[in-house]
């Protein structure tokens, strides 16, 4: 019993470190494929710990909670102390505190920590911009959506307002497109998880998009996850119901040899009664065994109620089961209804943005491609970035994705003809 209650311990402490490794799917722009946090990142800890004397996961609100990254690129959390997260990833930094917390509060088993990236941090646009300042940087940023972001490209001819309408409808279209992708990817994944498939299928509107692949492989590994998490959660909860069952057929098992002891106790307490009339034996042997029988009927009432006790708590873990199926099932549908919600504003805010691009073409279309004067001109994109050997620049085109604390210039220059 002792072993299978450690087991089930072990599960879930697996079960509450899953989600760890994918808080940052997606967002990977080290060369170790795993997003390296930076100084002002927000993140969200969460700590909870198995409990196995109440079969309950306990959450560390004392210690959870939002922090932000500071300027040394450390966090501080009670009981932890300073932790270095600048420079590492959410996996290091989770394992770090929940070693800490167990050595610090000498705890038997280290509770489980999970660290996800709430807000990254900014990004800077200067140059050539309509509004030149701070952002905040989201997944997949790239320089054109960036500077879209910023309003577009300041511009001085008197095809001003119509380039400018151009090249922020068009920001906001690649940036709408990137989200549409997204939902769609996540859309399949849904679809497969509701029908139980172990495989996500390329929707047909993904065939042709580049980098389609590399979001359903993502959506593929957190629905492999999720489902983990979900089947650790079920083998467990029938574990704790084996390990119930067990208990009472020993239980009765016990039970069943203490009623066999009450019987010969009894026959003695007859035989012994009728000694007793004959005057062959004393009151105190007959107290004796009087107090024998008591304690035996005393033991077959603790069994009762421990076997009355172990069967409610199977009847909870059973209820616990259906809940959770339950739970799965309709969290699956409420996700793919909000999903396909905000793809039928995507593809509204979508239809928008292409019929103000079209617009501003017929307006003006050869102003997007020559100055006042008549000159043709470029517009160059340089990021200022500091990987940890102090700031360079780089010449980029506007496909380049971003990383946080990066610092976009922009400049427009006349080509001579």
């Amino acid at each position: 019993m002792k072993n299978l209650k450690s087991t089930l311990r072990r599960r879930f402490t697996v079960l509450c470190m899953a989600g760890a490794a994918f808080v940052v799917a997606g967002s990977a722009f080290a060369q170790d494929g795993e997003y390296h946090l930076g100084v002002m990142d927000q993140l969200k800890i969460r700590v909870a710990q198995w409990q196995p004397a109440e079969g309950l996961i306990r959450d560390w609100e004392g210690v959870g909670g939002d922090y932000r990254i500071g300027p040394t690129g450390f966090i501080s959390l009670p009981f932890v102390g300073e932790v270095k997260a600048a420079g590492r990833t959410a996996t290091e930094v989770s394992s770090e505190i929940g070693e800490r917390l167990q050595n610090e509060l000498a705890l038997r088993t280290m509770p489980s920590a999970s660290v996800e990236i709430v807000e990254f941090g900014p990004i800077f646009l200067a140059g050539d911009v309509q509004t030149p300042g701070e952002y905040k940087y989201a997944p997949n940023l790239t320089v054109l959506k960036a500077v879209s972001l910023a309003g577009g490209l300041r511009r001085a001819d008197k095809g001003q307002r119509f380039a400018r309408d151009f090249i922020s409808a068009s920001g906001d279209a690649a940036v709408q497109d990137s989200e549409r992708d997204r939902l769609l990817a996540r859309q399949a994944r849904l679809m497969a998880e509701i029908n139980g498939s172990d495989e996500i299928k390329m929707p047909a509107e993904l065939e042709k998009v580049d980098g389609a692949q590399r979001l359903i492989d993502s959506e593929t590994a957190l629905m492999k996850s999720r489902r983990q998490r979900y089947e650790l959660q079920l083998t467990a909860l029938a574990d704790l119901q084996s390990l119930l069952q067990n208990e009472i057929e020993s239980l009765s098992q016990k039970g069943i040899t203490q009623k066999e002891q009450l019987d010969l106790i009894n026959k003695d307490r007859e035989r012994i009664g009728r000694l007793k009339e004959q005057g062959l034996t004393t009151s105190n042997r007959q107290l004796s065994i009087v107090g024998r029988a008591a304690d035996v009927e005393g033991t077959l009432l603790d069994i009762d109620t421990a076997t009355l006790r172990a069967k409610q708590d199977i009847s909870k873990a059973k209820q616990d089961e259906i809940n959770l199926r339950n739970d799965w099932e309709a969290q699956r549908a409420k996700e793919l209804q909000d999903t396909e919600a905000e793809l039928e504003k995507l593809a509204l805010k979508l239809s928008t943005n292409r019929q103000l691009m079209s617009e501003a073409l017929e307006q003006s279309a050869e102003s997007m491609k020559y100055d006042a004067m008549g000159k043709a001109s470029q517009v160059k994109y340089t990021i200022v970035r500091d990987e940890g050997e102090g700031p360079k620049e780089i010449a980029v085109d506007e496909t380049v994705q971003l990383q946080p604390g990066d610092v976009v210039k922009v400049a427009s220059e006349v080509l001579m003809q």
